[in-house]
């Protein structure tokens, strides 16, 4: 589903990541592990076409996407939930879910309103509640559900779990499971080891920009 090969990027001059290589199969759920400043975060920004790639190649479904831009990126079925989830804030949840949403694609699962709900019933009580009016954890889950009304075929997870109450933990883990089992693939970016654990099928250490 996603290939990454010798992939290499950075910021200005600064070299982040050295030689990037993994793979995501179909319905699998992978970790890249690895503390704060290690490259997690660039890896996935690179992908998705918010860097540009310096070196290696990037193939999604085995088409390469290195040099694409990331509207083209999401066109084709790969859906992105950054760190700082960047929900509408002024829009409620309904509008954006709304935001969103694209057409079906074959052989994807649909991600309705009620689907939607379904995964996370927090956000079914507080349809029209405005995103500024929202917890940190209500706004990832409605980050994670505005990428899926998009009906993507894979989907790239900034640092998840990162600063929520346990509860909210358990609710976005219980969806990454949803999804493998959706038979939609999931690459996240991830410090805590525990969460990776419980949540992938296979973790990947990095390091200074590299697998180790």
């Amino acid at each position: 589903m996603l290939e990454v090969r010798g992939l290499s990027a950075g910021y200005g001059r600064a070299r982040v990541l050295q030689d990037m290589s993994f793979e995501a199969r179909p319905g699998e759920v992978v970790a890249l592990l690895g503390r704060n400043g290690a490259g997690k975060s660039t890896t996935l920004k690179a992908v998705m076409g918010l860097l540009p790639c310096w070196a290696g190649e990037v193939r999604f479904e085995g088409r390469r996407i290195d040099g694409l831009q990331a509207y083209e990126i999401a066109r084709m079925g790969l859906g992105y939930v950054p760190e700082n989830r960047r929900i509408f804030t002024e829009l409620t949840v309904a509008e954006n879910l709304e935001v969103g949403r694209q057409p079906p694609r074959p052989s994807v699962p649909v991600w309705g309103d009620e689907a939607l709900y379904g995964l996370f019933p927090a956000l079914g009580a507080m349809r029209e509640r405005r995103g500024d009016r929202m917890s940190g954890g209500e706004q990832q889950m409605l980050a994670i559900a505005r990428t899926l009304a998009g009906n993507p075929r894979a989907v790239l997870l900034d640092e998840p779990s990162e600063g929520l109450a346990p509860l909210v933990v358990s609710a976005v883990a219980k969806a990454i499971g949803e999804l493998r089992r959706a038979g939609v693939t999931v690459v996240l970016a991830e410090q805590s080891l525990r969460f990776a654990e419980r949540v992938a099928d296979r973790v990947y250490r990095v390091e200074k920009g590299r697998l180790s």
